[in-house]
């Protein structure tokens, strides 16, 4: 579900997206920074002193959509209600307007959901560090509590196909979205110019041969090449919908989408299955711009939303993956097998180096924008 903002939104004059952040009333970002008392003793995922933020507006800002309505619904206007706090939201979630709030240094916005890449990348440049002593995050998976963020969510870049196709033959990997011959049909993948992130690339250089424990650095000409093979049968999508509508509409026969869209389109009925055979893990991050006033009460939020019960709730309302480890929400048994999160599906996916994308981004994207207008 990578959500980076366009070529265009990153190339807004910094000035006039500074001057909208000023003109905003009521956020954070206005006058000296409260004087918070969170109580004493360790963090505990999931609570906060009652009343701790009284005098405190907090801006939490997303993508917008149904997973904001949740993450709201679910997480935030609750801890505004047992803190204090007075919530307000804002969205979507724009890199260029960060930058300019953070340069401007009148920062608005006091929690920001971003993909992950981003925000490993711009850790202790526009994002502060974390206070893991008001962060409990004990319970997060392994790997995904950084310097600088915790994850939002978690989902995947998986494969998917047409279940009622290719004679009872069943795709087991990325191999298999190459092979034309034994699985005939038009192939779905992301083909939003100006974007790239993992999923494609690594499925490409595995189904060419590569050991999914040699994958980084990533040899991205090598990638662009083996996608190459199959051009003539691919089809591309830039938006999540789009993805869903093809495999609900069996305008394709394998695709490669995120989990949440799969899920959604077997839901609405799409005779699609996914292979969750190294898969691509994939998350987006909560993050607290650097001289954002009250980085209290940013923390405080953040460690609320790690809770069991926040995270259970969320993915009840939205079908995303919990990422508190001990988290059973209640829901069906097709949702439940979408995931991503559990031991026996993590043993299933490819190892992603987030540290390389973060460092190699801006040049994949160059050669992947490229790729697509050729």
């Amino acid at each position: 579900m990578s959500r980076l903002p366009s070529t265009i939104r990153r190339r807004l004059g910094l000035a006039a997206l500074a001057a909208g952040a000023l003109a905003l009333g009521g956020c954070a970002g206005q006058g000296p920074p409260p004087n918070i008392d969170l109580g004493a003793g360790p963090a505990r995922a999931g609570t906060v002193k009652p009343d701790a933020l009284k005098d405190v507006a907090m801006t939490f800002t997303s993508y917008g959509g149904a997973f904001q309505t949740g993450q709201m619904q679910g997480i935030v206007k609750p801890f505004g209600k047992l803190s204090g706090a007075r919530i307000l939201e804002d969205g979507p979630t724009e890199y260029a307007k960060i930058r300019a709030q953070v340069e401007a240094d009148f920062v608005t916005w006091d929690v920001v959901d971003t993909d992950a890449v981003w925000s490993d990348g711009q850790c202790g440049k526009l994002l502060m560090p974390l206070d893991y002593s008001i962060i409990d995050a004990s319970k997060v998976p392994e790997g995904q509590a950084t310097r600088c963020s915790v994850p939002a969510m978690n989902y995947a870049t998986v494969l998917t196909y047409d279940k009622t196709k290719f004679g009872g033959r069943t795709p087991q990997g990325w191999k298999d979205f190459y092979d034309v011959q034994r699985f005939p049909g038009k192939r779905a993948m992301f083909g939003g110019a100006g974007d790239a992130a993992p999923g494609d690339l690594e499925g490409a250089l595995i189904a060419d041969g590569v050991a999914p424990e040699d994958l980084y650095p990533l040899d991205v000409d090598r990638a662009l090449r083996k996608l190459d093979t199959i051009r003539k049968h691919l089809v591309f999508w830039e938006t999540g919908a789009r993805s869903q509508q093809m495999l609900e509409s069996g305008e394709v026969v394998m695709a490669t989408v995120w989990s949440g869209r799969a899920y959604a389109a077997v839901k609405n009925g799409a005779k699609f299955e996914p292979v969750w055979n190294q898969f691509v893990p994939r998350r987006e991050a909560l993050v607290v711009p650097k001289g954002v006033r009250s980085p209290k009460a940013s923390m405080a939020l953040i460690n609320y939303y790690l809770g069991r019960e926040q995270q259970e709730k969320l993915t009840e309302l939205t079908s995303y993956s919990p990422i508190h480890v001990d988290a059973r929400p209640k829901v069906d048994r097709l949702l439940q097998s979408y995931v991503t999160t559990t031991p026996e599906r993590q043993r299933q996916a490819i190892k992603v180096d987030s540290a390389w994308w973060a460092e190699n981004q801006p040049a994949v994207i160059e050669k992947f924008t490229a790729w697509l207008a050729g």
